[in-house]
């Protein structure tokens, strides 16, 4: 059954579509896949901003796909992540895309890990997630240049692919099954029951909101996200140009659980190329990618004056995260991070950096808190993925099904 009210078609004589997908990264294609597969019949819009799908976060990110062992059993990512790593590796050997089986070693750098170790192995071992708590020793059989003390946590399962590859095939499959995509077509705004998108005006049976960098202000036109706006950070990966499988697997710190940033760390690429990051910068724009360019003065003035607040009144420690992270500009500095995890990590090697991204994070302005889990909100017209930041890319396949789902509870009761 479509989330359209009843007779809404009748009451509505300009409907020119029953889904309205706003946002065309891996969430909103997804979610799309999803609607078709659940109704048929149903005429099926996304809108996206940009020449492509997943020009921003889903693009940019790093291809990893995680396991699952860092999130709290109660929260929403620890639900989908492993279901999403297995959905998504099936996915990728469906469609003959290019993955990179290499596994993870989560190592401590001082004894103080220890604890936080033994906490992310409780957490894997509540959330179902194929992990092994491994001596240093056993550690370096894994991968001969890591550098741990007493002990790691191997994760098997951790692996990665290439974004791009994947958001084009799903773009694919999505176009195959008859969804309309609609590109170079910004949301401008809604007048009453008509939304103003790119040069086109629609009137949606049901509005999905997956805009990413953008999803509060989708949100605030639609009375939604009225606690949260979003904080964006930026990062930034250095590459090596060692060559490719110089390490075999994935190299991580123990994270400090408080944050939801997971710490400078070594990534392989999808041909096994090492790069180290990521940064987690304070962005003064959403879309402060490179230099000036998209500058918004707008933004700036907005996101400036809220970083301020919370750099002296934060609900959790904002200024000791914004010093910390500035300083990873320095490339000697992100070395220096790296060079602990691993042996053989040389300044001289890491001169390249990658492709930045921007971290679409949301942030409760009443608490002043960063919201750690995914945050969904929506009534009879329209739902809003507020919050779907790392793992969103591996946990997209379920994800989507059970954004689908609470879109027709919210349907249902005609609430938030």
């Amino acid at each position: 059954m479509l989330f359209l009210p009843k007779g809404a078609r009748q009451r509505r004589r300009g409907v020119t579509t029953d889904f309205l997908i706003i946002g065309g990264g891996i969430i909103g294609l997804c979610i799309a896949r999803e609607l078709r597969a659940r109704h048929a019949g149903a005429s099926i819009t996304l809108v996206e901003k940009e020449p492509a799908p997943g020009a921003h976060a889903s693009g940019r990110n790093s291809g990893v796909l995680h396991a699952g062992f860092y999130y709290t059993a109660d929260s929403l990512k620890a639900r989908f992540c492993r279901e999403g790593n297995e959905a998504l590796r099936r996915y990728i050997h469906e469609r003959g895309l290019r993955i990179n089986p290499c596994g993870k070693l989560v190592v401590t750098r001082t004894e103080a890990d220890l604890p936080q170790l033994d906490e992310l192995h409780r957490r894997g071992v509540r959330n179902g997630v194929s992990l092994q708590m491994v001596s240093a020793a056993e550690a370096s059989r894994i991968e001969p240049r890591v550098k741990t003390v007493e002990r790691a946590l191997w994760s098997p399962n951790t692996a990665t692919a290439d974004p791009g590859e994947v958001i084009e095939s799903l773009r694919r499959d999505a176009q195959a099954e008859r969804i309309q995509l609609l590109f170079d077509s910004p949301y401008l705004g809604r007048d009453g029951a008509t939304l103003r998108v790119g040069g086109h005006r629609f009137e949606a049976g049901y509005v999905v909101n997956c805009a990413g960098l953008y999803a509060d202000r989708v949100a605030l036109d639609f009375g939604f996200s009225r606690r949260f706006r979003i904080l964006p950070f930026k990062g930034l990966y250095l590459y090596s140009d060692e060559p490719p499988h110089r390490l075999r697997t994935n190299i991580y710190p123990v994270p400090d659980l408080r944050n939801p940033f997971l710490g400078v760390h070594f990534t392989l690429t999808v041909d096994g190329k090492i790069k180290i990051g990521p940064t987690a910068i304070p962005a003064f724009w959403r879309e402060q990618y490179q230099g000036l360019q998209r500058f918004d003065f707008r933004e700036f003035l907005e996101i400036a004056w809220r970083d301020l607040g919370l750099f002296w009144s934060a609900g959790f420690d904002f200024r000791r995260l914004a010093v910390d992270e500035l300083r990873k500009y320095s490339r000697h500095h992100l070395v220096s991070l790296a060079q602990v995890l691993a042996t053989e990590v040389h300044p001289a090697n890491y001169r390249k950096w990658g492709r930045p991204g921007i971290r679409a994070q949301l942030i409760n302005i009443e608490t002043r808190r960063l919201e750690m889990d995914f945050v969904l909100e929506g009534d009879q017209h329209s739902f809003h993925v507020l919050n779907a930041v790392s793992p969103a890319w591996t946990c997209s396949i379920p994800f989507a099904r059970h954004v689908c789902d609470e879109m027709g509870k919210a349907a249902g009761r005609g609430g938030g």
